[in-house]
């Protein structure tokens, strides 16, 4: 192949390539691409492009040409067909002039690779443009170029993981204050229903003990009346066997009625434990009649201040009550006073 035509077939593929450069390159920056560590960074001519003979080279060259392959894919493209050649020392100013033209666009191809990410085909062309020419102006800009874009990236993957750290250290504290927030709801709500446990036993031991006071008061009236149903009984069959025995007395004077009220058994109401710890104070007036047997058969409140406060004490308290039997049932009323110093 003389030079004019390795040229000419150049410079076809060169121009095929630039106009498919755009969409072939907006498709190239959509790929995922693998980041080689320089460690392992390949040779600029593959060992197989090195192993062939020097015609196998220059139709490998031509038709890569031909194909707008000219800085890839790696091991099967110009411009390592073309360094591969030179390195045998054969070609001479043809390949020397082919390489030169394939140098900017495998310059550009380079800084495309860096500006999508790409470091191991950016260090793979970089090394296809330092082994074409060591001294090409553009070979420190992009080594600094690479760098720059690997220590970039490395510096957004730190601040990532640093962000996902942060992010992980909120949401553990978050779940860790909600767990807290549980806890501390869960123990209130024991607590609570401890309380309401305690409170609902002791209504139940208050009415426990209301409903045996209440068994004993009626238990009370009913031998109170008992008592009283004996004694008229005997009255009457004294009186009876008397007048038998005697001759009729003259006409008896007027019996005074037996009708003041003589306690046996009349405690005070006692202090509502509510009221007092309020700091509550009032008064009650009740109304009560008092039976022949002596016991409190009705009662009912006539005046209360505050209303409904002392009421069911005192009402309870007076329905209690004992007195001596009398002759006739009696009313009366009495007035009930609290204090919370008293």
């Amino acid at each position: 192949m003389t030079r004019d035509l390795m040229r000419a077939a150049l410079l076809t593929a060169i121009l095929g390539l630039m106009a498919a450069c755009s969409g072939q390159g907006d498709e190239q920056t959509t790929q995922t691409q693998t980041v080689a560590p320089v460690a392992e960074q390949q040779p600029a001519v593959s060992s197989a492009v090195s192993a062939m003979s020097a015609d196998e080279l220059r139709e490998a060259a031509s038709k890569a040409v031909s194909e707008q392959r000219l800085y890839a894919p790696a091991g099967n493209n110009a411009m390592e067909y073309y360094l591969a050649l030179r390195d045998k020392g054969d070609g001479g100013a043809a390949v020397s002039s082919a390489l030169a033209d394939l140098q900017p666009y495998t310059l550009i191809a380079t800084e495309q690779a860096i500006t999508r990410d790409d470091f191991a085909e950016a260090r793979r062309l970089y090394a296809l443009l330092e082994k074409t020419d060591p001294n090409t102006p553009a070979l420190p800009r992009l080594k600094a170029s690479i760098a720059d874009a690997e220590n970039t990236l490395a510096q957004r993957e730190q601040d990532a993981q640093a962000d996902e750290a942060r992010r992980q250290a909120s949401e553990k504290k978050r779940q860790e204050e909600q767990q807290a927030a549980q806890q501390l709801a869960a123990q209130q709500l024991a607590a609570q229903r401890a309380e309401e446990r305690r409170l609902e036993n002791l209504r139940a031991a208050e009415e426990q003990q209301r409903q045996q006071a209440n068994a004993r008061e009626a238990e009370e009236r009913r031998q109170a009346e008992q008592r009283a149903a004996a004694q008229r009984q005997a009255a009457a069959a004294a009186a009876a066997q008397q007048q038998q025995q005697t001759t009729p007395p003259p006409a008896p004077a007027p019996v005074k009625r037996n009708t003041e009220l003589r306690a046996i058994s009349a405690p005070q109401p006692r202090y509502p434990a509510e009221a007092l710890r309020g700091g509550l104070s009032g008064s009650v007036q009740v109304e009560f009649t008092v039976g022949v047997s002596g016991a409190v058969t009705s009662a009912r409140v006539v005046n209360a201040n505050p209303p409904r406060v002392f009421n069911n004490e005192v009402l309870n308290t007076v329905r209690r009550w004992r007195f001596q039997p009398i002759d006739e049932p009696v009313t009366t009323r009495r007035t009930f006073s609290f204090r919370p110093e008293q």
